[in-house]
């Protein structure tokens, strides 16, 4: 075994020997090395005075050697900036200015040990580090029935893991946290959970109330409480985009410090946030109150990211520091928020209205980019295929009822058109139906 990996091992095990039990063989194996190529060129930087013969990118006039035609595009920025590898853990300016916004966004980080985020390729890598770091055949990975269907990618395909889904909502139509409870105390035998709370929710649209964010908590708690060791992982790709009547923070928050069988994981990045799709930057925040842990945790995240990407770009993510560094940013943001939060409030102002009744209801949503209609007499797959080729209307089927519409990209004023076409569609197939 090499000697990083039984220190950080040995680290782990000494500050909470459930979170080693909650690593995957991968996991536990898993190290950054501190004597490879990239150690022997962080020290050449600081002390190569002469000549830096040391990392694999070219130099020219003292800087990075670069393109013109590429230069040009990009002049406001310094070439340092752009064409140097970034650290495997990320740009350190754009990890000290995110956890400094999650400070500021989620008050109930106060006084909780966190470490620094470490930057991702968005958060799908973020996630499949978290299955890399956690997930083995057989574990059990927990989320609703209503979910982002590159779970079953990330943590089943790719990890082998088994699949544990519960209802989204209750009887009452609120988050079902009565379900996810079972669905921990279920793992009993197994000894290990890893419970993915996805809000605002992909597809549904919906974040859970204040009072809901507590039994969910509780939740958690009961099942550390019965021996059950916990990946809670948070993705909140949606995060801030919180319209009306549900948390304004991530249960990172309320999670962090809660119990020893429970180890909170962030997963959040610009992606959704900054309205920067294309730049794929994301973030992996661990919880611990020891800073042992927390090292110990980023050299095997880091280790990972060495393993695979090496490093993320670079570019981009100088642009989102710059962006969280404007003095414009926050105005910035609450002008496209309103924008999104307009388009919301008008869809469910047309679904509210009588003209739509018969043809279907909807899922409760307050947040994030989508909705979901549950259709009352037609086939959510047959109804896609007919809106696309009929009416030239794109849409997500999901299952035999869940018709999911992202209102994210809709104008405000054409939400009523679509909507209308969409019950056309819904009124067409039926009269087939009826002719049969």
């Amino acid at each position: 075994m090499n000697p990083l990996v039984k220190q950080l091992n040995e680290t782990i095990q000494q500050q909470n020997p459930h979170v080693f039990d909650m690593l995957s063989p991968l996991g536990k194996a898993i190290y950054f090395p501190k004597e490879g190529i990239l150690s022997q060129s962080a020290e050449a930087k600081s002390k190569a005075k002469a000549y830096n013969a040391t990392i694999g990118i070219a130099l020219e006039n003292g800087q990075p050697m670069h393109l013109k035609v590429i230069q040009d595009t990009l002049s406001a920025y310094a070439p340092k900036d752009l064409y140097e590898y970034a650290p495997p853990a990320g740009k350190p300016e754009l990890r000290k200015a995110w956890r400094s916004k999650m400070i500021v966004e989620n008050p109930s980080l106060a006084g909780k040990g966190f470490g620094n985020p470490v930057v991702t390729n968005a958060l799908t890598h973020g996630l499949s580090i978290v299955a890399d770091l956690f997930a083995g055949p057989g574990d059990a990975v927990i989320y609703p029935d209503k979910n982002w269907e590159n779970y079953e990618l990330t943590f089943g395909i790719r990890r082998g893991a088994e699949l544990v889904n519960f209802p989204l909502y209750n009887e009452s139509v609120q988050f079902n946290a009565e379900g996810l409870k079972e669905a921990i105390l279920a793992q009993r035998d197994k000894g290990k959970a890893i419970v993915v709370l996805n809000f605002p929710n992909n597809p549904t649209g919906y974040t859970p109330t204040a009072e809901e964010g507590y039994e969910i908590v509780a939740a958690l708690l009961a099942g550390a409480e019965a021996g059950i060791n916990i990946v809670a992982v948070t993705d909140d790709a949606y995060f801030s985009l919180f319209f009306e009547g549900s948390l304004t923070e991530s249960l990172f928050g309320q999670l962090a410090g809660l119990h020893p069988r429970i180890l909170p994981v962030k997963v959040d990045g610009a992606t959704k946030e900054e309205y920067v799709w294309g730049f794929r930057v994301g973030f992996i925040t661990f919880a611990s109150e020891s800073e042992a842990m927390l090292n110990a945790l980023e050299q095997k995240t880091t280790g990972i990211i060495r393993a695979t990407i090496s490093s993320g770009p670079h570019p981009s993510q100088t642009f989102v520091l710059q962006a969280l560094q404007s003095p414009d940013f926050e105005a910035q943001r609450l002008e496209k928020f309103q924008i999104m939060k307009a388009r919301a409030n008008r869809v469910k102002e047309l679904l509210d209205s009588s003209k739509f009744e018969g043809a279907w209801t909807y899922y409760p949503f307050n947040s994030g980019y989508f909705m979901c209609l549950k259709l009352s007499t037609v086939d959510a797959e047959t109804l896609r295929v007919h809106l696309l080729n009929q009416y030239g209307i794109g849409t997500i089927a999901l299952g035999s009822t869940d018709l999911r519409v992202a209102f994210s990209c809709i104008e405000q004023e054409h939400l009523e058109d679509l909507f209308n076409k969409i019950h056309q569609g819904v009124q067409d197939l039926e009269q087939v139906a009826a002719t049969k």
